[in-house]
């Protein structure tokens, strides 16, 4: 009679484990890695906050480019410089009653 020993399938079970081991890895990675889903919705979100700033920034540039046009040499608006003689200097006009 000949005999055949059952071994354990330990070969199969280690590579079933690394298997699973290295799966569970690189699903996680990809989730919340550097360079995960996660962070990409957070790129994406730091995009947006960034283009709107970018956006008032640049309205407030032409709005100061406007200003400064008006406060040239090349065209002088009396109301622009009357503007900014009362609010910086604190001139008032002879025929002017100031109520605080």
């Amino acid at each position: 009679m000949i005999q055949t020993q059952s071994r354990p399938a330990i070969g199969g079970m280690f590579f079933m484990v690394l298997a699973f081991t290295l799966g569970s890895y690189f699903t996680f990675a990809a989730v919340q890695g550097d360079y995960g889903v996660f962070r990409r919705v957070q790129i994406n979100a730091e995009a947006t906050e960034l283009k709107q700033e970018r956006d008032q920034l640049a309205a407030e540039l032409a709005r100061m480019q406007n200003l400064t046009h008006r406060m040239s040499d090349d065209y002088l608006d009396i109301d622009l410089l009357d503007e900014q003689l009362r609010d910086v200097l604190g001139y008032l006009r002879a025929d002017e009653v100031v109520i605080r």
